[in-house]
């Protein structure tokens, strides 16, 4: 299926594979010392997991989310899959565990920092290849403009994607920290979107910028790869076609500079801004043709922060949506930072997440 509209990708059908969750949140006046015992001021459970919250936030901006993933057939289990149903979230290739447990975690919101702890506790058993017929996954990807992979559950997310690089399918790959299996996934990633601490984490680079050029000399498949971070906006280097009209190598780290000091700090709508298409030299690593980006997160009022939980989730769901829809990179990254700041403004990873008819994204869908 094609999606070259431009802004109502409505019949876009995206799958994901990854984590979901039930999440147990606890809002605190602040955040407890050892031995303890306060109260909360707020709770709520809600769904989770990356790719629970992901695919939900596609699903409310106008794509047709797939979700392979494993549950139990206990309370928790029954209770994610209505709520992503509610969502319009296709869950027909879940796998549901007759016996065990369904996965879940503990979020402790400090309310004056505005920082989030979390506790997880992994589903039991783990979901193996086994658990998806062969059947079951290729009928997911039949039509899918894009597939998401979180990392989790590496060895089915391998034979998904595999498949996936048949049936010419892009993937988005959502690199939060090193796992078992995820070089292999990392190899097939058209698109890659990262924690902050992941590529120099994976690299070894001595900074974001040469993390970044690292990485695509490392993914030779891969188009660009962004890090998120947090308040502080993104960085994206998109990788470009070397037609051999730039000779002069420039240093990386230097074009960020610059770029940084282009930024308007006063500005409370998330704004993005580009270097030229140019040579990208990282001092012992080497050189990559590329363009760099800085984007801006949304300088959202205290009194309107709520908690960040899931924030990088939202991100990625509306990357998901920007590439379906063609946006221009600048558009995606700011359209992105739009939707994570919106979910910041309620409790858990999900009430937040606006739809594609809220005010705040008129300008994106015209």
């Amino acid at each position: 299926m094609s999606c070259d509209c431009d802004f109502v990708p409505e019949n876009c059908v995206v799958v994901g594979c990854g984590a979901v969750s039930v999440d147990f949140l606890a809002t605190v006046a602040a955040y407890p010392k050892p031995d303890d015992k306060i109260r909360s001021t707020s709770f709520k459970v809600e769904g989770g997991g990356n790719t629970g919250n992901a695919l939900t936030c596609a699903a409310r901006l106008g794509l047709k989310p797939r979700l392979i993933s494993k549950v139990a057939d206990d309370t928790h289990g029954k209770g994610l899959l209505d709520e992503l149903e509610v969502d319009a979230v296709d869950t027909s290739f879940m796998a549901v565990s007759k016996e065990g447990t369904s996965p879940f975690t503990y979020i402790i919101v400090d309310s004056q920092t505005k920082s989030r702890t979390c506790i997880h506790t992994p589903g039991f058993p783990p979901m193996k290849p086994v658990d998806l017929p062969e059947s079951s996954f290729l009928s997911a990807l039949n039509g899918a403009r894009i597939v998401y992979f979180d990392g989790r559950f590496h060895e089915t997310a391998l034979v998904v994607a595999h498949e996936a690089v048949k049936k010419n399918v892009p993937i988005l790959m959502d690199a939060e920290r090193l796992r078992e299996g995820l070089d292999d996934l990392l190899k097939l990633a058209d698109y890659v979107v990262c924690a902050a601490q992941f590529p120099q984490a994976w690299t070894e680079a001595s900074t974001i910028p040469k993390a970044l050029v690292s990485m695509l000399l490392k993914l030779p498949n891969t188009k660009f790869v962004i890090v998120t971070l947090g308040k502080d906006g993104c960085v994206m280097l998109e990788r470009s076609i070397d037609d051999g009209s730039s000779t002069e190598e420039v240093d990386v780290d230097k074009i960020l500079e610059s770029l940084e000091m282009r930024k308007n700090g006063s500005i409370y709508i998330p704004t993005c801004i580009s270097s030229s298409v140019t040579k990208l030299h990282a001092e012992g690593i080497g050189t990559v043709c590329g363009r760099l980006y800085v984007g801006t997160a949304e300088n959202i009022p205290p009194s309107e922060l709520v908690d960040t939980t899931g924030a990088g989730d939202a991100f990625i769901g509306a990357v998901l949506y920007a590439i379906c829809a063609n946006f221009a990179k600048e558009k995606m990254l700011r359209f992105a930072a739009t939707v994570a700041g919106a979910k910041c403004r309620a409790l858990g990873a999900r009430s937040g997440l606006p739809y594609r008819t809220d005010p705040r994204l008129a300008s994106f869908m015209q």
